[in-house]
């Protein structure tokens, strides 16, 4: 069975692994395919060994594809940075992946946007609507008038 919550040591490394990495991208590397690169989660597994860091770019498919080739090019600065500034016995093996959750949040964005559209187009809709039948569809108590006047209208008939 997987466990759901991390330790919180794996915690505390993946934070601190999250800060040296994005502050090493803003100072040391130097390489300029780097993109508007923001560090935005890390998870590491429950030995220490493996980081996977999930990062975003500002810009278009380009600037994603060059940032991806320059992390991957200054993985080593990197690793070796977090070995200086983590002081664990073994550095953990780091893997860059793309994040997905702005495309996400985009595409959730668009479908809440056409669905309050959808309800201002129904609401107006509403507005100058009428009723199919009566106002009031309910059956009304008889009052004794109403009877009287029933029973009048149908023997002068008959």
């Amino acid at each position: 069975m997987v466990r759901a919550t991390r330790s919180f040591r794996t915690r505390k490394v993946a934070d601190r692994i999250k800060e040296v990495v994005a502050a090493t991208c803003e100072g040391k590397i130097k390489d300029p395919r780097l993109g508007f690169v923001t560090i935005t989660d890390v998870r590491v597994t429950g030995d220490l060994q493996n980081a996977s860091i999930f990062y975003t770019v500002l810009g278009d498919e380009k600037d994603r594809k060059n940032s991806a080739v320059a992390l991957e090019s200054a993985k080593g600065i990197i690793r070796s940075t977090l070995g200086r500034e983590l002081g664990l016995r073994v550095v953990p093996t780091i893997e860059f992946h793309l994040d997905a959750l702005p495309e996400s949040a985009a595409t959730l964005e668009n479908l809440l946007a056409k669905s309050a559209q959808r309800d201002m187009e129904l609401d107006a809709a509403r507005a100058g609507a009428g009723y199919a039948g009566e106002s009031d569809p309910y059956r009304k108590p008889r009052t004794p008038s109403d009877s009287d006047t029933s029973e009048g209208e149908q023997s002068s008939t008959a």
